[in-house]
């Protein structure tokens, strides 16, 4: 796979969640924290995973791959669809699981809340460690870029905190089957996108549709890094003043106001978590061409009708000139260590096995790719994923990072709210795009005194 280059975002992922636990035994509520796994004695490590769109079997065969590896440990595994609800009563009580997969970006922002109560395990030395069962060092096996994400490294000390997992290009999903019957080509600047969405209309095909608002953020970093590049696009992540008064925020205004036009008449409606499903079909009945999403739309629209001759692909946000450089956001989900765990040093070496070639290829075996070198070449040839991650081979610029800076809790006050959620009455019509810019602004000056 070759990246031209990875900057740093994302987001994440939005992704669903059956409680599996005592994958192992029982759990051993006296280890000590920092417990070693060298000698006889047996140890258990808690570990806690969101049931997503891979499934739950994902991770018991990674569980039962470390368990193996070790010889002398048992994970007692936590899977569940909603994991904050399980985990958090949990751990108000002062019942800490030791590794905890669950990324930033969900509706009840647990991790967020971490992140701001300093609740995450600095984990720097983990990418110093050698992966279990192998001779390489965490660091030496990851695609670069991706440790440099301000997503993993949330404080202004440098540390890392969260490690990467799971990564695939957040793109522009659609049928390529249906582009390939119409002759119609994949726009690559906003003036063919527009054009194309004339001639889809005449065959009342709709441009475009959304999930649910929040493919937003990974949308926008990617539009506001093709508008104005990097610098930009961290300056309005930083909330700084006046950032939408400039040229540039006035062109991703533009564009997203002209976007609503062109959106699929009941997408609005559908938006939600209840029926987010009812607008990615419109994909696969030929009712709207693009999509913002993840790889793991093949996954859970796997079982769904689809037209004949559907092929999925995915696509770059378009630029505004040709000229332009290409950005692609590169979603990464995330796994971490509470600060309050009682086994830490055991599951900093869970941790580094999640980088393994062995929990590599369980992982793309359900179309999970860890962001090290070589993995997309381990999904298999029947899955769908595959081909999506030729994208990489473009001449395109992936954006690992782009996620909010972090600040001190402001009541009342959510930008995912202010801009990405308000975007629905954009489409409805109910709100003009200078009113949603007006909200945005007012959320930006009350979040910008509040950075850490």
């Amino acid at each position: 796979m070759k990246m031209k280059k990875i900057l740093a975002l994302v987001m994440a992922l939005t992704l669903s969640s059956v409680m599996v636990t005592g994958c192992g035994g029982d759990t051993d509520k006296d280890q000590s924290k920092g417990g070693n796994t060298t000698g006889g004695e047996k140890q258990t490590l808690k570990v806690a995973a969101l049931e997503s769109a891979y499934g739950a079997d994902v991770w018991k065969e990674v569980v039962k791959a470390f368990e193996e590896e070790k010889g002398n440990v048992t994970v007692d595994l936590t899977i569940d669809k909603s994991l904050e609800t399980v985990i958090s009563a949990k751990m108000k009580a002062g019942e800490y699981p030791d590794f905890v997969h669950l990324a930033t970006g969900r509706p009840d922002a647990l991790t967020e809340t971490l992140i701001k109560d300093n609740g995450l395990l600095a984990i720097d030395d983990v990418f110093d460690m050698t992966v279990p069962g192998e001779s390489k060092t965490v660091s030496e096996k990851l695609i670069p870029g991706f440790r440099d994400s301000s997503i993993i490294k949330p404080y202004s000390d440098g540390k890392t905190y969260m490690a990467p997992m799971f990564y695939s290009p957040a793109g522009l999903f659609y049928n390529a089957g249906l582009l390939k019957e119409k002759g119609w080509e994949v726009p690559t600047t906003w003036d063919q996108m527009w054009e194309l969405g004339d001639k889809a209309k005449a065959e009342g095909i709709a441009l475009f549709t959304y999930p649910t608002s929040g493919y937003f953020d990974a949308f926008s970093w990617a539009l506001l890094a093709n508008i104005g590049g990097p610098d930009f696009l961290k300056k309005v992540t930083s909330y700084e003043e006046g950032i939408w008064d400039t040229a540039e925020g006035a062109k991703y205004l533009e564009i997203m106001g002209k976007l609503a036009e062109y959106t699929e008449k009941n997408t609005v409606a559908n938006a939600n978590n209840t029926n987010y499903l009812k607008n990615q079909q419109l994909i696969l009945d030929n009712k709207a061409i693009f999509m913002p999403n993840g790889t793991w739309v093949i996954g859970e629209m796997e079982e769904a009708p689809k037209a004949e001759g559907f092929e999925w692909a995915t696509a770059s946000i378009p630029r505004v000139n040709e000229s332009d450089e290409q950005y692609i956001t590169t979603f990464f989900e995330q796994c971490w260590i509470p600060a309050a765990s009682e086994n830490q040093d055991l599951a900093k070496e869970f941790m580094a096995f999640m980088y393994s070639d062995k929990a590599a290829q369980i992982f793309a075996n359900y179309g999970a790719v860890q962001p090290i070198q070589g993995a997309s070449a381990m999904i298999p040839d029947s899955r769908g994923e595959k081909s999506l991650y030729a994208i990489y081979d473009t001449p395109v610029n992936a954006i690992t990072d782009g996620g909010f800076a972090t600040t001190d809790a402001v009541e009342g006050v959510s930008i995912a709210d202010s801009w990405f959620s308000a975007y629905d009455s954009v489409v409805s019509g109910s709100k003009t795009v200078e009113e949603w810019k007006a909200g945005i602004v007012e959320a930006s000056d009350k979040l910008r005194p509040a950075l850490k």
